[in-house]
């Protein structure tokens, strides 16, 4: 499962497939008048491909750390020329005047992947000649807003497996405020997240999948939860309690099964085995040497076992999956490196 150039141009060919393919597109969109009505390019004109606001956000992103990895590469200068095209002044303000007129369009699946889109931009050594963070700032700055009006009146988690998952919605928002100092924000989620989640145990992983999920529950609860916590010691201490099973010996999780992959819901399965893979990955960081040896092997075997039973149905695949599993995958992949490394690391026998 190494990250070759090659793997990066299969995924990353998938994006700048639908960037800017507008239909079939999925708006979400309640009308209040009939004059309201109109193309969604309108009203979105940067992020109107892919099938929807949020798949275009994540397609965009796994372009931004393509570009990152590879900043030298042919695969780079085709990048570069569709963030210019895409990231003007105008089309943000639409985006912009969008996202006020609507308070809810997005919250929190789209907010978050965002974020985590900017961040990394930001990164960038090309950004600041093409100025692309400075473009998106006024949508980064009305999103973390929006953050800081909504999380406050959130008096319940939303414990589903699909796009309004409250522990998913905070883990990318909380990575960028990290890094960008934005302190009112990080211990608004870091207050909500320990209201929320500290006491929880016992998490009901054997109910899991529903037949729709994308995101396991469980294990984005635990993910976040690991940052929030910090201390690996203390965030052993919360896990045992919460999913108990992780530290058995004999701890095993099928992957989700995918019967008819042209079927836009049915396909959420892949996309859960890939967001499993990469929370057990963000857990195996958080606990750190904390956990041994063996726990690391065993929840590393685990996580590879989810991103192989998906990872050949990705590339090629109907339009039903393709315009959004990239990213998953080049997201699952990017952590297991990291965890990997870590593992390398620590652990003299790996």
């Amino acid at each position: 499962m190494d990250f070759t150039y090659e793997t990066a141009k299969d995924l990353a060919g998938l994006p700048l497939e639908c960037y800017d393919k507008y239909y079939p597109f999925k708006f979400s969109q309640v009308w209040n008048n009939a004059s309201d009505v109109s193309e969604h390019t309108n009203y979105i004109p940067i992020f109107a491909g892919c099938f929807d606001w949020h798949s275009s956000v994540h397609g965009h992103w796994l372009l931004a750390a393509l570009l990152n990895r590879y900043p030298d590469s042919e695969l780079a200068e085709q990048i570069v020329s569709v963030f210019d095209q895409q990231f003007q002044e105008e089309k943000v303000a639409k985006e912009v005047d969008w996202f006020k007129r609507d308070k809810h369009y997005e919250r929190t699946y789209g907010w978050s992947w965002f974020l985590k889109l900017y961040q990394e931009l930001k990164k960038s050594p090309l950004d600041i000649s093409h100025r692309w963070s400075e473009i998106l700032q006024p949508l980064a700055d009305h999103l973390v807003k929006s953050y800081i009006d909504f999380l406050p009146n959130l008096v319940y988690p939303i414990r589903v497996g699909e796009h309004s998952n409250t522990a998913f919605g905070l883990i990318f928002p909380l990575e960028y405020v990290q890094e960008f100092g934005r302190p009112d924000l990080e211990e608004l989620i870091k207050h909500n997240a320990s209201v929320l989640y500290n006491s929880d145990k016992n998490c009901p992983l054997t109910y899991e999948p529903s037949g729709f999920d994308f995101l396991s529950p469980c294990l984005q609860e635990a993910s976040l939860m690991g940052k929030v916590i910090g201390d690996s010691g203390q965030f052993e201490l919360w896990l045992r309690e919460f999913l108990p099973q992780l530290f058995d010996e004999n701890f095993e999780l099928v992957p989700g099964e995918v019967i008819d992959r042209t079927d836009g819901k049915l396909v959420h399965l892949d996309g859960l085995n890939f967001s499993r893979a990469w929370s057990i990955y963000y857990i195996v960081l958080s606990l750190g040497e904390a956990a041994t040896e063996d726990l690391h092997s065993n929840l590393l075997r685990i996580a590879d076992a989810h991103i192989l039973q998906s990872m050949d149905f990705v590339v090629g695949s109907d339009y039903a999956g393709s315009h959004w599993l990239a990213s998953f995958l080049t997201h699952a992949l990017l952590i297991r490196e990291k965890a990997v490394n870590f593992i390398k690391t620590n652990d003299n026998n790996f």
